[in-house]
């Protein structure tokens, strides 16, 4: 009756990144194609970039049975495991374009081995520059990950995202449709089966896809960071009243 649902909940996460605001200003100006105060010209480009760790090759113990009318798709729930691999893609934010490469796992490698599928093809190759925005995983970390990026492409800007801040990063809502189209329910035989049907997803992806209408603006995020002061403002002064603005600003963090 009071409309109170304690089986649900949300989850959220303070900032604690000090740069947070810069960050991911410097990140949706690129998407709006400007950087550093200065528009993008032609031949500069933005690739998105991260891991979708662990994907598993789930081999059902009984034949998944096709949908039918009125009737889902039925997977069997018992399954044996054929392993696990990583699916590394880059995402040319303006162009929805995608790059993918598949490995056995994460790292410094994996990674430059993608970067190295991108940048030496055309317009990459040739082009005045190519913002790469990668948030702070151990494979493209910290400004070790930047120089090695610059040294073997010199034309490659490596830009960070805020920690703990993914949903900056586009390349995670082209994951979340491999999971939904692609991986799931996960009824593969081997992990070949895996990274053929993701490599087909690829090309479809790309003869049909248009760039993601984002709507997160610098405006929005200086909203948001106001909205976080406030709170934390009321935190340090418990006996302010807080009206009806009680939730808290970090919330607008949830994935």
């Amino acid at each position: 009756d009071d409309t109170i649902k304690p089986w649900q909940h949300q989850s959220w996460i303070f900032i604690r990144d000090p740069d947070f605001a810069v960050k991911a200003s410097r990140v949706l100006d690129l998407y709006a194609r400007t950087y550093d105060g200065e528009p993008l010209g032609e031949d500069e480009y933005v690739i998105s970039s991260d891991e979708k760790t662990s994907i598993q090759a789930r081999c059902r113990c009984h034949p998944t049975l096709a949908p039918g009318t009125a009737r889902m798709m039925r997977v069997n729930h018992e399954y044996d495991r054929g392993g696990a691999l990583a699916y590394l893609a880059a995402y040319d934010v303006h162009q929805a374009r995608v790059f993918g490469h598949c490995a056995a796992k994460t790292g410094i490698v994996p990674f430059m081995t993608l970067a190295e599928k991108v940048m030496t093809q055309e317009p990459y190759a040739s082009a005045k520059r190519v913002f790469w925005v990668v948030d702070n995983g151990s494979s493209h970390r910290g400004q070790a990950s930047i120089d090695r990026l610059a040294k073997r492409f010199p034309n490659a800007v490596m830009v960070h995202t805020p920690v703990h801040a993914s949903w900056v990063n586009q390349i995670e809502i082209f994951f979340s449709i491999v999971q939904r189209k692609v991986v799931s329910p996960n009824d593969f035989t081997s992990l070949d089966q895996v990274e053929d049907r993701l490599t087909a997803f690829e090309q479809r992806y790309n003869a049909t896809a248009r760039p993601f209408r984002w709507k997160f603006t610098p405006a929005d995020l200086e909203d948001l960071m106001a909205r976080i002061e406030r709170h934390e403002q009321k935190e340090q002064n418990p006996q302010q009243p807080t009206g009806c603005d009680h939730q808290p600003a970090a919330l607008a963090l949830t994935a």
